[in-house]
């Protein structure tokens, strides 16, 4: 599993489809993202393994199939769960396979985001899909993708909306009803209602008419149904989606699950703090490297919540621990968890350590916020005596049309110079389009009048000291004036290149809806619109999954 891992090594893999652009050349990447890539061994304490060693994932390999799971009861789970969804035959042939002894498992995860979410989710679920291959492949071990669903998130405003580029490239947002006040549960509890026929005849109305937008809509609404809960719709479109490839969908709000991990929640209870200090600990010791911290824990709660009308924080007191507006002992809630487990929820620490309980995960592909957090947590899987998968970065992609492509290729226009929403790189683009001998005319002059001018400022003295000032004034004045000419020269070559302008600004538009990356903020149907089904084959094919690369693609 090789990754790029010198700062001289020529780009590979680029071909007329596909541009590779080093990730340390993004400035929204940072740099544990960019380290984790290109220099492993100083993040090394802090995970499981290098994902570019091959020998690391012999040893998560041996490691997930040593660990006693309930195998057969998580199969049960996901098979109930898929029957329920009507799932694809090849994700029920891949979530039975988790049954067996010596089966391992990469994994996924997101939010259950209005109508698949951005055009990472896809991206995370096809790099996870491509590695449980790969393990297959280089390790001899059946291995299957499977996607988290984390429908205990409550973050109702996080994910109630879509966004998708219209037939002008504007971004245009979808949006659910917000919450009434106050009222924050589960997202899988949340029942779609009326609201959600609005957001798709909106989504009609934004996306511009294409042959795949009458399939597309048609299959939205089949898994978008009044009275249907956000995880199970959200679940219903992605096994729609990569059902067929054998992907696993898991709604981790699903209660059957928590008897399975109720001695996880026991363990942390009876911790009394011991995963946030060691989180904290791991943040503390990134900082001191350079890094940063993703998650500050509360050093006075539980990785844990009391789920009772939305998600109760468990506040560690001297003798005590406080829910709500309840106090009880350890005793007591430890009782409360081994009594009704499906009662309580893990936070972002915990969670994995509870993913990781259920499935054999030899690896988990991660988003870059995500790596950071992950990172914090090699002491705490050491205290619950869980194997601790490898990290993989997901997949990262901008996808252009051929013309964008065309536009990228012939200027040499750098991707991330499209970022900033002001016209510096277009100023510098059209700057190139001036004829050479009229810029070097520009530059000798500036440089014979600052030479001329200077010795005049050295000279005149010697007739009248109170020239002097005069002199650099008028020296000023004069580079003013010259820049003030070449400021409409460029104007000037700005009317009369508005072709390249407007292929500028589409580009633009393309890459960075908004000033934002285009696979964190636009959905990930607006491109099932443009190019069809078609669009997750192409990916596969396009895009490789080594380390430290984003590319560019069109379809």
């Amino acid at each position: 599993m090789s990754a790029n891992s010198t700062d001289h090594a020529p780009p590979v893999g680029a071909t007329p489809n596909r541009i590779p652009i080093d990730l340390r050349r993004l400035s929204s990447i940072r740099r544990l993202a960019r380290d984790y890539a290109y220099d492993f061994g100083t993040l090394a304490p802090f995970y499981a393994g290098n994902p570019a060693d091959p020998a690391a994932w012999s040893r998560v390999v041996q490691a997930s199939q040593g660990h006693p799971r309930a195998r057969n009861e998580i199969a049960a789970l996901i098979a109930a769960q898929q029957r329920a969804r009507g799932a694809p035959q090849a994700a029920v042939e891949a979530a039975g396979r988790l049954a067996a002894p010596d089966t391992v498992a990469v994994l996924t995860g997101q939010q259950a985001g209005l109508f698949g979410g951005p055009l990472f989710t896809l991206l995370k679920a096809l790099t996870a899909i491509q590695l449980a291959q790969r393990v297959t492949r280089e390790q001899g071990v059946a291995c299957v993708a499977v996607f988290w669903i984390d429908g205990e998130d409550h973050d109702w405003d996080e994910v109630r909306s879509c966004t998708v580029l219209d037939a002008s490239l504007a971004p245009h947002t979808l949006s659910l009803p917000t919450l009434a006040a106050g009222h924050a549960p589960p997202v899988a509890s949340v029942r779609l209602d009326e609201s959600i026929d609005d957001a798709l005849n909106g989504l009609e109305q934004a996306l511009p008419a294409t042959e795949f937008r009458p399939e597309l809509l048609s299959a939205l609404h089949a898994a978008y149904v009044p009275g249907t809960g956000m995880a199970e719709a959200f679940g219903r479109w992605l096994e729609h989606l990569l059902g067929a490839r054998g992907l696993v969908v898991f709604d981790a709000a699903d209660p059957a699950a928590k008897p399975l991990v109720a001695q996880v929640f026991a363990k942390e209870v009876a911790s009394r703090g011991e995963t946030a200090r060691r989180a904290a600990h791991a943040g503390a010791a990134l900082a001191a490297l350079g890094y940063h911290a993703q998650v500050q824990p509360a050093s006075d709660a539980l990785a844990l919540f009391r789920l009772a009308d939305g998600r109760q924080p468990i506040r560690i007191e001297q003798q005590h621990l406080t829910v709500g507006d309840e106090q009880l002992d350890v005793q007591a809630l430890a009782a409360a968890v081994a009594q009704r487990p499906s009662a309580f929820s893990p936070n972002v620490l915990l969670r994995p350590l509870v993913q990781d309980t259920l499935f054999p995960t030899v690896c988990y592909v991660a988003g870059p916020n995500e790596l950071a957090y992950l990172g914090q947590l090699r002491t705490v899987y050491e205290y619950f005596g869980v194997p601790m998968p490898l990290m993989y970065p997901r997949a990262s992609v901008t996808l252009l049309d051929s013309s964008a492509m065309r536009f990228l290729a012939k200027h040499g226009v750098p991707l991330e110079a499209l970022q900033a929403r002001d016209e510096g790189a277009l100023n510098e683009l059209l700057k190139a389009q001036i004829p050479e001998a009229v810029e070097s005319a520009f530059g000798d002059t500036r440089t014979a009048v600052a030479t001329t001018m200077a010795t005049l400022i050295e000279r005149i003295p010697s007739v009248d000291a109170t020239l002097e000032q005069t002199a650099r004034s008028t020296l000023s004045r004069m580079q003013h004036d010259l820049d003030t000419l070449h400021a409409k020269m460029i104007q000037a070559t700005k009317r009369r290149d508005d072709t390249l302008r407007r292929q500028f600004t589409r580009t633009q538009a393309l890459a960075f809806p908004a000033g934002h990356a285009q696979e964190r903020s636009i959905g990930l149907v607006s491109f099932l619109n443009q190019y069809g089904r078609a669009l997750i084959d192409r990916l596969e094919h396009l895009v490789p999954i080594d380390l430290g690369q984003h590319w560019v693609i069109t379809i």
